[in-house]
């Protein structure tokens, strides 16, 4: 059966090759051509509800105070939502997800709807095991191919504990009853 997922049907099953933005480039989540358009759809929602809808009005405009408001909300709502679609843009291809798929979704679903989804479904963080360079979720404990361990987890209920902790916050086991690996002990002290 295990002989099965080797060749080309194992090849078929991978997970694809995440992006790879460190944690300290988060800054650049929102590409500059996200923030091009952006800025154009706030100054033409601007220009159309100063210049262009004011002429074709046949009653007397709202309070200046009430213009302003739904003016530059309206503005901004266009802007963030082209901010939205520039963010998923980045963080899709680095949680191993098709960016095409998901900025289609958002741009095509009304109210932001796709964004909303894109944060309900997306999936963790992709990154490599240190011992085998196999490619792994976030919230793994150990690695898939060689059983490495990825972050410091309780023996007992298997949740994520600190590398300082003496008991797990979870069950209460003690966790120097674990034998944790001396990389993952150094990293505490």
């Amino acid at each position: 059966m295990l002989d099965l997922l080797k060749g080309p049907l194992r090849e078929g099953l991978s997970m694809r090759n995440p992006e790879s933005i460190t944690v300290n480039e988060d800054s650049h989540l929102i590409p500059v051509w996200s923030i091009i358009v952006a800025t154009a759809a706030f100054v033409l929602v601007e220009y159309y509800f100063w210049m262009v809808l004011p002429g074709q009005r046949t009653h007397p405009p709202p309070p200046l105070g009430f213009r302003i408001y739904f003016n530059v909300s309206w503005g901004l709502l266009a802007s963030v939502y082209f901010l939205m679609v520039g963010y998923v843009s980045k963080d899709a291809p680095r949680r191993a997800m098709s960016a095409r798929f998901w900025i289609v979704l958002c741009l095509v679903m009304p109210g932001g709807i796709g964004a909303v989804l894109y944060f309900l479904l997306r999936q963790p963080e992709v990154s490599q095991c240190p011992a085998c360079s196999t490619q792994v979720q976030s919230d793994f404990h150990f690695c898939p191919q060689c059983d490495y361990q990825l972050t410091a987890s309780c023996g007992h209920c298997f949740r994520t504990v600190r590398t300082s902790d003496q008991f797990c916050t979870r069950c209460g086991h003690e966790l120097a009853r674990d034998q944790m690996p001396a990389r993952l002990r150094v990293l505490g002290e």
